[in-house]
């Protein structure tokens, strides 16, 4: 099972994500995944004809879920579903690898092969498409500069140019269309295990910021 972490989320502005990166910059390494320090991610979210996921995230449920597909930086050999649960403020997430022809297949409904697949997950969001009319709802574009430190297997990225595809479904389509999603911002997300060392807690304070609860998805779902 998934190991649940503990997770920080701050919305700040361009000024602050400027003063975080020097500070991180200098206590943290940086993330081996990201050439010249950033990635262009994107992800496709799967909600209920109700809006299930997002009901539940604007509410602030203690025991919630959501699915998505995502890649990075346009690279179609590397496609993961993913699924993020949240529970008593603390976030874990599972994941499985998907071919281009797979995740294009759940993104049109072709959804007979699932149930047989050899990966707990895809099995577990055919049901969920099967029972629940979970389907894609939205694509969601940003830009992610990512820090690590090892001790607490500390993960700080600060995210940014948000970008949605309102009703657009086109996950494989990297020139698909996408605007901001509402006014600029930055999310900075800190998740640790055990432990956030002190030098990690006293880079990341800002003066009058407070953890809050901003979802990309639901910025994206802005226009309805």
């Amino acid at each position: 099972m998934a190991q649940f972490r503990h997770e920080w989320k701050h919305e700040i502005s361009l000024s602050d994500r400027l003063a975080l990166q020097a500070r991180l910059g200098a206590v943290c390494a940086p993330d081996p995944h990201a050439p010249g320090g950033q990635y262009r991610i994107r992800s496709l979210y799967f909600d209920t004809p109700s809006d299930k996921a997002l009901r539940e995230k604007l509410n602030g449920v203690d025991r919630r879920e959501k699915f998505r597909l995502r890649y990075y930086n346009s690279d179609l050999t590397l496609i993961r579903l993913e699924k993020k649960s949240k529970q008593g403020g603390l976030g874990t997430k599972e994941t499985a690898k998907l071919t281009p022809a797979q995740a294009q297949a759940v993104v049109d409904g072709e959804l007979a092969w699932m149930a047989d697949s050899g990966q707990p997950l895809v099995r577990e969001l055919y049901r969920k498409m099967a029972t629940q009319g979970l389907r894609p709802r939205t694509l969601v574009d940003y830009t992610r500069r990512p820090f690590v430190y090892a001790p607490g297997n500390v993960r700080v990225t600060l995210d940014y140019d948000i970008r949605t595809g309102l009703g657009s479904t086109d996950f494989l389509n990297p020139d698909c269309v996408t605007i901001p999603a509402g006014e600029p911002v930055t999310l900075l997300e800190v998740k640790w295990d055990a432990f956030l060392p002190s030098v990690i807690r006293d880079a990341v304070q800002l003066t009058g910021r407070q953890t809050g609860a901003f979802s990309k998805y639901a910025a994206a779902r802005i226009y309805g």
